[in-house]
């Protein structure tokens, strides 16, 4: 068995306080990474710093912040990057509320381009420079599947996850050579408050039972179970590993099956 030693970086990863990014940071720690957690919620993230892996000598610590304000993110990020180089950036946020795109109001379009593109933009100019001295940078943003096939009734995640998938594919080619990769984790269908939350909105929409709902999503899964958030932070853990390091511009699926393309 091959395993993955992160000794000596440090990891920080968006959206920490729950789901994937929570995942994404336990596997970090235990692999050996230094985790800087950033989120909203101060008291999960402090919570979670309390649990994570400190075996290898690492030293965890937490930022609040909102990815939705990136002025604000902008302000707190400065002070961390110049105390800690930045090696592996998880760049990681909660998906836009459902919906039909026809009816999406235009001030939405905006607040996700903010909270996903805008502040990915923030995170990366504060933590490329660091990666650069150290000649390793690992940028991994948590997308969606819909980047390759538009899900239905997620009109603005479908438009807002494309450009953010654009804009990293533009990264990763300007990066290739300063080695830094960066590359897109696609989750599919996974047991955290986004589905929980999709699955009851839908239920209430159409008056059917929220198992009806789940049923019919599991469904089109070739695996036939949903995925849970340690699985999505496994394929983290590899892209920010030596062992990705020819590995950039890519958007890696982890859906068990559901995305019916290439």
């Amino acid at each position: 068995m091959i395993s993955i030693d992160l000794t000596g970086y440090t990891a920080l990863v968006c959206g920490a306080s729950r789901g994937i990014g929570r995942a994404s940071a336990t596997v970090l720690a235990r692999a050996g990474a230094s985790v800087v957690a950033l989120a909203r919620d101060g008291a999960e993230l402090e919570r979670l710093i309390g649990h994570l892996s400190g075996t290898h000598g690492q030293k965890h610590q937490y930022l609040v912040a909102d990815m939705g304000n990136p002025l604000d993110l902008e302000k707190k990020l400065t002070p961390l990057v110049l105390e800690h180089a930045i090696h592996i950036l998880v760049n990681n946020t909660g998906g836009p509320a459902g919906g039909a795109i026809l009816q999406a109001r235009g001030d939405a379009f905006e607040s996700a381009f903010r909270q996903h593109l805008v502040s990915g933009q923030v995170l990366v100019q504060q933590c490329v420079p660091t990666m650069v001295a150290a000649n390793y940078g690992r940028i991994i943003n948590i997308l969606s599947t819909s980047v390759k096939q538009p899900l239905e009734n997620l009109g603005v995640s479908n438009a807002i996850r494309a450009a953010v998938a654009n804009w990293a594919k533009t990264l990763a080619g300007e990066l290739a050579g300063q080695g830094i990769t960066v590359n897109n984790v696609l989750p599919g269908a996974t047991l955290t408050d986004r589905l929980a939350n999709l699955t009851a909105a839908e239920s209430k929409k159409r008056g059917v039972p929220v198992e009806v709902i789940r049923d019919e999503m599991l469904n089109v899964i070739p695996a036939r179970r949903f995925a849970t958030p340690d699985e999505i932070a496994n394929a983290v853990v590899f892209l920010a590993s030596p062992m990705a390091a020819y590995i950039t511009g890519i958007n890696l699926p982890v859906d068990g099956g559901r995305t019916r393309c290439l």
